[in-house]
């Protein structure tokens, strides 16, 4: 087991982040003007890469220069972006999204609200090809993590703490500090994704990290940045096979999607994905399998259903034979459908014909 994560990512965001100064700078010493080559996140320039199994930006780039006053603004903010995450990255600091809106004040850099500062640190993202999570920049923590691991924080004031992630009965909040932590130790042989608190929570209780050795995630439904960093780290670090478990209908088979190929708003990095990831269920054949209790499809949910059968990433198996029978039975069920049979079947009896089925395939 690889125990101890590598920095390297941090050093390249570091680096990066000093050659971006250290050119702009070296522009205006010669009396230029300074510019920057930001990549186009627009859709004409985002495409399937069939190799990574993700969207990507293509080659397509624009000017944004000193020389244009209309560009000052937009520039002049991207420019502070990059030296606060300098500060941050440098003092082993994190900042939220948030954070960072009101932080500028304080420099007296305008922003004329959060989606405007958000806006310019994708830029930076897409300048630097490195996720914010490396820039030490993240979203609200909702998302938390259960199971016999035991991380290393690495974080100040708390270097070298030892956790064990089944020290809470809740699970433990996934945030910066657990992200960037070192695995220590784990006897886990799988990553279990779930969509729901509540399924979550009946996991711990069935012990399902022990029966069948499993770290369980909770996603608490689109799985944030952070929690797809996470999940990719324990799929490649620790070599864990990752199972993701959702709602049965189109927007369950899209968030499981979105884990194992990204999506077209963050094509511009790839330390998001686990493209061998399975997802394991509510699949559209389990609600007639199992019989389950269901809803109507909506026309909303038949729009969306038709919407990511154009979409590349649905093309293979099970994506393409789920996607036909939605839309053939025009039903749909949630996880927690399976307490009809009682509030242990779901671990008893779905899970592990689940596990052998997707084995399978």
């Amino acid at each position: 087991m690889k125990r101890r994560r590598s920095l390297s990512d941090k050093e390249k965001a570091l680096k990066l982040l000093e050659e971006l100064g250290e050119n702009v700078y070296q522009r205006m010493e010669e009396g230029e003007y300074p510019s920057l080559r930001i990549p186009d996140r627009n859709v004409r320039n985002i495409v399937y890469d069939e190799t990574l199994r993700q969207y990507v930006l293509g080659p397509r780039t624009s000017l944004r220069t000193a020389r244009n006053i209309k560009h000052l603004r937009p520039l002049t903010q991207l420019l502070w972006l990059a030296y606060f995450s300098k500060l941050l990255v440098g003092s082993k600091k994190t900042s939220t999204l948030r954070d960072v809106f009101y932080s500028a004040q304080a420099y007296r850099v305008d922003f004329e609200d959060q989606d405007e500062s958000d806006e310019r640190i994708t830029e930076l993202e897409a300048l630097l090809r490195v996720a914010r999570e490396e820039l030490n920049i993240f979203p609200e923590e909702r998302s938390s993590i259960f199971g016999q691991l035991t991380i290393r924080y690495n974080v100040p004031g708390y270097e070298g703490r030892r956790l064990d992630l089944t020290s809470h009965p809740d699970g433990v909040m996934i945030g910066p500090a657990l992200t960037g932590a070192d695995f220590v130790d784990t006897d886990a042989e799988m990553v279990i994704a779930i969509e729901k608190g509540g399924l979550f929570t009946r996991f711990i209780e069935e012990r399902v990290h022990e029966r069948f050795k499993a770290i369980l995630i909770n996603t608490a439904g689109q799985a944030p940045r952070a929690t797809r960093y996470l999940i990719r780290r324990l799929r490649y670090e620790l070599g864990l096979p990752v199972y993701i478990l959702t709602d049965g209908d189109p927007w369950g088979m899209h968030i499981a999607m979105v884990m194992i190929s990204g999506s077209a708003n963050a094509a511009h990095i790839a330390q998001l994905t686990t493209p061998d990831a399975k997802w394991i269920g509510v699949w559209a054949t389990d609600i007639m399998k199992y019989k389950l209790p269901y809803d109507r499809l909506t026309d909303v949910d038949v729009k969306r259903l038709k919407e990511l059968r154009e979409d590349p990433r649905y093309r293979g198996e099970p994506w393409s034979t789920q996607i036909g029978a939605f839309l053939k039975h025009r039903r749909k069920s949630e996880q927690e459908a399976f307490a009809k049979y009682g509030l242990t079947y779901i671990v008893d009896k779905y899970l592990p014909e689940k596990l052998r089925e997707v084995r399978s395939i």
